[in-house]
């Protein structure tokens, strides 16, 4: 059973940082693509970042250079470290892996002020 649970959200002021992190369960993690997405209030559900089964990290336009998405095969774990942040970058971000279905964790909550 396939189960992700995010961590990390917080509040922050524009231009802070904050780390992401997704505790990973059911799922061969190690060969596995993994993604973050996120969803502001009010709008569909984004694709952010992900890590390709051989640990190429690839980015929405919005995030690059500010964004940085790693995992530690060892603990299980994704993260994504987020510098630079923008009142846009509000929203709940999930974990997400495809394992014959999308699978996603409950969300943690990411709230910008500017």
């Amino acid at each position: 059973q396939v189960q992700l649970v995010e961590s990390g959200g917080g509040f922050v002021q524009t231009g802070g940082s904050l780390r992401l992190a997704c505790s990973a369960s059911g799922v061969d993690f190690n060969i596995k693509s993994m993604a973050w997405f996120r969803q502001a209030p009010g709008k569909q559900r984004e694709w952010v970042a992900r890590i390709t089964n051989n640990d190429t990290p690839i980015y929405d336009s919005s995030v690059t250079g500010r964004f940085t998405i790693f995992r530690d095969k060892a603990k299980r774990m994704l993260y994504l470290h987020m510098k630079d942040l923008l009142p846009e970058d509000t929203g709940v971000y999930y974990c997400n892996v495809n394992e014959s279905r999308n699978y996603w964790g409950q969300g943690t909550q990411v709230t910008v002020s500017s």
